[in-house]
C-alpha cells in the first residue's frame, strides 16, 4: 500500500509551465485576497502570471499550497502546446491558453494546464510534441 494519498478532488489544481526561461500560470482567483497578494506577477498583457526567478517560483508555489491549491511544475511544454490552423476559430481556446504566436499557417498556444489541452484537441486543435519556447 502506499503512502502517498490520491489527489483531493476538492482542492483547486494550478499548474506552473516552464516556457522559455521563466515559468507561468493562469488562474481566476475568486478570492481577491489571494490575487492581490500575487498581483506583482500578474501579466496584464497576457493575462497571466509570471515568475521570472527560481526564487518567485517557489515562494508563489508555496503560498498557493498554503492557501489550498494543489500545484503541478511542468518542466516542458510538452502535453500543454497545440496547434490550429489558422482558418479556424480560436476564441474558445485563448481563455484558458497562456500564450498564443501565429505561423503562416498555424496559431499555436501553449494551454493553462493538461485539461485545457484536452479540450482544445477536442475542439480540433492537434498537440505538438515539442517545446515551444514562449517569451513570457
Amino acid at each position: 500500500m502506499s503512502d502517498i494519498a490520491p489527489p483531493d478532488a476538492s482542492r483547486k489544481r494550478i499548474t506552473i509551465i516552464k516556457a522559455g526561461r521563466h515559468w507561468a500560470f493562469k488562474h481566476f482567483f475568486e478570492d481577491r485576497g489571494i490575487f492581490q497578494e500575487l498581483a506583482d506577477y500578474y501579466d496584464r498583457d497576457g493575462y497571466r502570471f509570471v515568475l521570472r526567478t527560481p526564487g518567485e517560483r517557489i515562494l508563489v508555489q508555496k503560498l498557493l499550497e498554503r492557501r489550498g491549491f494543489e500545484v503541478t511544475l511542468a518542466e516542458s511544454t510538452r502535453g500543454y502546446a497545440v496547434k490550429l490552423s489558422r482558418q479556424s476559430r480560436y476564441s474558445a481556446l485563448l481563455r484558458d491558453s497562456l500564450a498564443m504566436i501565429e505561423t503562416d499557417l498555424w496559431r499555436i498556444f501553449l494551454m493553462k494546464d493538461r485539461e485545457a489541452a484536452q479540450q482544445a484537441l477536442r475542439l480540433g486543435a492537434k498537440m505538438i510534441e515539442v517545446d515551444v519556447q514562449f517569451k513570457v
